[in-house]
Formats: structure tokens, C-alpha cells, sequence
């Protein structure tokens, strides 16, 4: 039986972890050992990713007995968690939210962001500075300030929900830890919709708390569970993901200079950064409702599986030199948002921070460089793959 990489200690920074190449060209369906007896199937291969994340017959319900979850002694799944339930309750849910992430509403915040982005970088470069970390200056921040603007979440309160969110995605935390952070938020987010609904606001939350809890589509426990979802999704996977797209860039000076030479190429960057880091190491996990056949390999109902995104985003029969970071590729296809009826609700404004924000950073302070050596940098011990921080300088 194989073992899988255990998240953080085998973890490249830019890179899947090594085996996974290997599995995908021997044995891309192949059951591994997760934690105690727990034996899922990894996925590896890109054409198998898009099977089971569209396929009805593997089901993302977290409470379903099988479901292969990151830790032993994963809480119960909580009202709203629209990502981990099936349809109808997923669709029902899902579709509440949908008009704040239209393409066109995500447009109209692109002002909001470039502000953001500007205000941050002002900071950061204010007076004779000429040093700081990334990620606490600018990558956190970034996301944190654009979602809160978008939810109606005090930004004075993000110091709160960042230290509860990285108890709830952390891989080595306590469980009982894990239930308490989730408490705490929720609570904060319950009396956060109560106060919109009898004073609202132009922000998600109210329209949440006025069209929805107030007519009974959903209920308070389930309005808190969605926002709670998006308050963390918003901003740590962008949060994670920008420092690590730095990285890169600055490792390929070519690809840099290419993007510096030309500002239209910046759309198509972010697709390939995307799919190049790929920041969710932990997996998405789905359970088996029926038997299927998935590359000659029978999956029974019942059995658990993990599709590993950061692999079937390197898959060779896919992308041309798929190690390679190329920002005038086609990296259309990818799956770093997923795919199918659970594809990332966010992905637009995902997407118009990274642009917004890399294009910002490189084009404000064209010296920038690292003051560390990535392999020294720590890691996340997030479900999501990132470094705690990012020395920079510029002159």
C-alpha cells in the first residue's frame, strides 16, 4: 500500500510532490494510505480529474461515513458547507449566491481592487522603506481587504478570523481546536447577519439576511455556514497562492521580462500560474456512491477518492513540458478551480486579484527581489500549499 505525501513535511515549494509523476505514468488510478486504515483511490491523471469531479456517482457529502477526509476525527459537516454537500442542497444553496459572482459583478470591483492594491503598495513603500514581507504587507491583505468588501466583514476584525481559519485548514491542529475556531467564527458570523438584517448594507450579507434567511429559503445556521465559507475560501487560497506565483516569476526572469515587455499577456499568466502552482496539496475528496470503472480500475461504492489537482495539472498528455512555467501557454482546461457543479464559486474574483496584484507589485517596484532562499522559507501547514512569509527588498 502506498503512502500519501504527508502534508507539510513532503512538499516541494513550486513542485508536486515527486511521486506523483511517477504514479501518473504507472498507475494514475492506485489506492493509497491517507491516515490509519484509510485507504482512498488517488487520482492523478487530468482526464480522470474531470470524471470524478463531474461525475454524479462520486459524491463530496462530508458526512457520508466513507468520506475520506484530511485528519481523523474531522468534525461534523455544518449547515451551509455547500462545497462538501450533493445536489438538491447544493444547488439550492449555491444558486443564493450566485448573482455577487457574475463575471460582470466581479468587473465592477476591479476599481475596489486596484485601490487596494495601490493603498497596500503605498504603505509598504512608505518613506525610505526597502524591505518587507510579502505576504504579511501585501498577499494577505490583498484578498483579505477584497472579500471583506465584498461580504460586509469588518476589516478590523481580520486578525480574529485569520487566526480561526488557520485552526479549521490546518493538517497537524487538534480537532477539538479545529471545533472550537469553527464555533467562535460562526458565532461571530451569526450576530453579523442578525445586525444586517435590521441595519443592511450594499454587501452580500445583507442581501443574504433580507432575501433569503428573512423569505425562510435558508436558515440562519445556513446563511452562517455559507458566508463562513466564503470568508475563508476568499482569501486563503489567493493569500497562499500569490507568494508562491512571485516565486516563480522571479525564478523565471525571461517569463517576467516577457510580462514586464508586455502588460497583455498578464490574463494568460495568471491561467498558467494557476495551473503551474496549483496551491491545493491536500486533494478534493469525493466517496463512491456506485461502482465505476476508472482507467481499467473498478471503484466500488462506498470507497473513498482524492483527486490530486497539482498532478493532473502536470499531466504530460495534456500540457507540453508541463513542469515548465510558460506564460504564453494555453492553460485553458486546468482544473486549480476545480471542475464541474463544485468549481470554485470564486474563481473570478480569484483570478482579478492575482492580475491586479502581480501586475501592481511588479510593475511598482521593478528590483524586486527575494532576501531569502525559498528552500529556507516555512511552509503552511494549511490545506493550502503557501509559505507563513516572504522577505522582499528593492532598491
Amino acid at each position: 500500500m502506498t503512502t500519501y505525501p504527508s502534508l507539510p513535511a513532503i512538499r516541494p515549494l513550486l513542485d508536486p510532490a515527486p511521486e506523483y509523476a511517477k504514479w501518473q505514468s504507472e498507475e494514475p488510478v492506485r489506492r493509497v494510505t491517507i491516515w490509519g486504515d484509510n485507504s482512498p483511490w488517488l487520482v492523478t491523471g487530468h482526464e480522470d480529474a474531470r470524471t470524478v469531479l463531474a461525475d454524479p456517482r462520486f459524491s463530496a457529502d462530508a458526512n457520508h461515513p466513507a468520506f475520506p477526509h484530511t485528519r481523523p476525527g474531522a468534525p461534523p459537516q455544518a449547515p451551509g458547507l455547500f462545497h462538501q454537500m450533493d445536489p438538491p442542497d447544493h444547488t439550492r444553496l449555491r444558486r443564493m449566491l450566485i448573482p455577487d459572482f457574475t463575471f460582470r459583478r466581479i468587473e465592477q470591483m476591479e476599481g475596489a481592487v486596484q485601490r487596494i492594491c495601490d493603498d497596500l503598495l503605498d504603505a509598504m513603500t512608505d518613506g525610505d522603506a526597502t524591505e518587507a514581507d510579502l505576504v504579511a504587507s501585501y498577499a494577505l491583505p490583498l484578498p483579505t481587504l477584497a472579500i471583506c468588501e465584498l461580504l460586509g466583514v469588518p476589516y478590523e476584525d481580520h486578525g480574529f478570523f485569520r487566526a480561526k481559519s488557520n485552526a479549521l485548514t490546518s493538517v497537524a491542529g487538534d480537532p477539538a481546536e479545529a471545533m472550537s475556531a469553527r464555533m467562535a467564527l460562526y458565532g461571530y458570523l451569526r450576530a453579523l447577519i442578525e445586525r444586517r438584517a435590521h441595519d443592511p448594507a450594499d454587501d452580500l450579507i445583507s442581501r443574504l439576511a433580507a432575501q433569503r434567511v428573512a423569505t425562510g429559503e435558508a436558515t440562519l445556521d445556513e446563511a452562517t455556514g455559507m458566508v463562513s465559507l466564503l470568508l475563508l475560501a476568499g482569501h486563503e487560497t489567493t493569500a497562499n497562492m500569490f507568494p508562491l506565483a512571485v516565486i516563480a516569476l522571479l525564478q523565471n526572469p525571461a517569463q517576467l521580462d516577457a510580462l514586464r515587455t508586455d502588460d497583455s499577456l498578464w490574463p494568460g499568466a495568471v491561467e498558467e500560474l494557476l495551473r503551474h502552482l496549483t496551491v491545493i496539496h491536500s486533494g478534493i475528496r469525493r466517496v463512491a456512491t456506485e461502482d465505476v470503472d476508472l482507467s481499467g480500475v473498478r471503484i466500488r461504492a462506498g470507497e473513498g477518492v482524492v483527486v490530486a489537482l497539482q498532478a493532473a495539472n502536470r499531466d504530460p498528455s495534456v500540457y507540453a513540458d508541463p513542469d515548465a512555467l510558460d506564460v504564453r501557454r494555453d492553460a485553458s482546461g486546468h482544473l486549480a478551480f476545480g471542475h464541474g457543479l463544485h468549481q470554485c464559486l470564486g474563481q473570478a474574483l480569484a483570478r482579478t486579484e492575482l492580475r491586479l496584484g502581480l501586475s501592481a507589485l511588479f510593475r511598482r517596484l521593478p528590483s524586486l527581489r527575494m532576501t531569502a532562499p525559498p528552500e529556507s522559507l516555512a511552509l503552511s501547514t494549511s490545506t493550502v500549499h503557501g509559505v507563513r512569509s516572504l522577505p522582499i527588498a528593492w532598491s
